[in-house]
């Protein structure tokens, strides 16, 4: 494998770890589906505490994959995916150049 795809690997490493997870994969998808929404909103969807669903957007909101927006007392998650979409394409394509 090429210098260009293992560098590019390990800068996708700690997406990949934080997507390992099946209910930060579970709250994405529910985010990109139905749009902002508030941690009580998140947490009527799945059956986790309300602490545990704001560690999850906590660890999604580090990586870069949602954003959050204060409407006046509520915060809103929405997906942001644009910037490890394009990493990911990014990888995928220094895989195919150098590696088939």
């Amino acid at each position: 494998m090429g210098q260009k795809a293992i560098s590019i690997f390990q800068t996708c490493i700690p997406l990949f770890q934080v997507l390992s997870d099946n209910h930060r994969q579970a709250i994405l998808l529910a985010l990109s589906e139905k749009g902002s929404m508030t941690v009580n909103e998140i947490t009527e969807q799945f059956s986790l505490s309300r602490p545990a669903i704001s560690h999850h957007l906590k660890l999604l909101l580090e990586k870069g994959l949602i954003s959050v927006e204060q409407k006046g007392t509520q915060r809103y998650y929405s997906a942001s995916l644009r910037s490890s979409v394009e990493l990911l394409k990014e990888l995928v394509g220094a895989l195919e150049e150098e590696c088939l």
